[in-house]
Parts: structure tokens; sequence; C-alpha cells
């Protein structure tokens, strides 16, 4: 006679998994304790003031939409030159306007210290 092999009872399956369980839950919770440095926090850096100066057709100046001469803009930009905190100057500049004034304005600002200058163009505006 061939002797039948017969598995295990359900049970003694489930009651083997529960002890493997109750056995290896205590090393999934296990904790490690961190000591972390303490750091002081350092403060946000400052955005810079922005000088918006624009040009023109005929090349007369905008200081922050306000007219301006060229001889009080040197002034303004020497004033702003001192400032503890470098300015940007943002340059609004007409498509009519002479290569020659913008050069000069650049000129001024780099005589004076200020060397963040940004070109502001317009998207959008259909070329001519």
């Amino acid at each position: 006679m061939a002797r039948e092999r017969r598995l295990p009872p359900l049970i003694d399956v489930m009651l083997v998994l529960l002890v493997i369980f109750i056995i290896t839950a205590p090393l999934f919770t296990h904790a490690i304790r961190l000591d972390l440095p303490k750091v002081a926090s350092q403060v946000a850096r400052e955005t810079p003031e922005t000088i918006t100066l624009s040009i023109d057709d005929s090349g007369k100046l905008y200081w922050n939409d306000k007219p301006i001469g060229f001889e009080q803009m040197r002034q303004q930009f020497g004033n702003a030159g001192k400032q503890p905190t470098p300015q940007e100057i943002h340059l609004r500049a007409s498509k009519e306007t002479r290569y020659e004034v913008i050069a000069q304005v650049m000129g001024a600002a780099q005589a004076a210290g200020l060397s963040k200058i940004g070109f502001v163009t317009e998207p959008g505006k259909p070329n001519r």
C-alpha cells in the first residue's frame, strides 16, 4: 500500500505564521535616537532696490517714470552708487532710441559704480 502524504492542517500553518510575526514585530518598531545639530538660521538676502530708467524716441530720460535731465541722472547714479546695497538698473529704451544715448547712460552708470543693468523689453509688440 502506498502511503498517502498529508498536508498539515491550515490552522497549524496559521499558528506558525502568527508566532513568526509576534517574534519579528518588535524589530520593525526599533527607533534610533538622533541628536541633530542646532544651526542658527540666516537672514534671507534682501532684494536690491531697482531703478527704472526709460528712454523715449527723442532721447528724453525718465527716472522711475519722472522726467530727468542727463546731469541729474549722473547725480542720481552717484547717490545710488554710494548705497551699501548695490542697486539694479532696469533700462527701458524705445526701438527708435539712438545707441549713442544708451551707451552714454551705461557709461554714466558704470562710472558711478553701478554694474547691474538689465534691459527690459515688452514682448508681443510687432517689429516695424
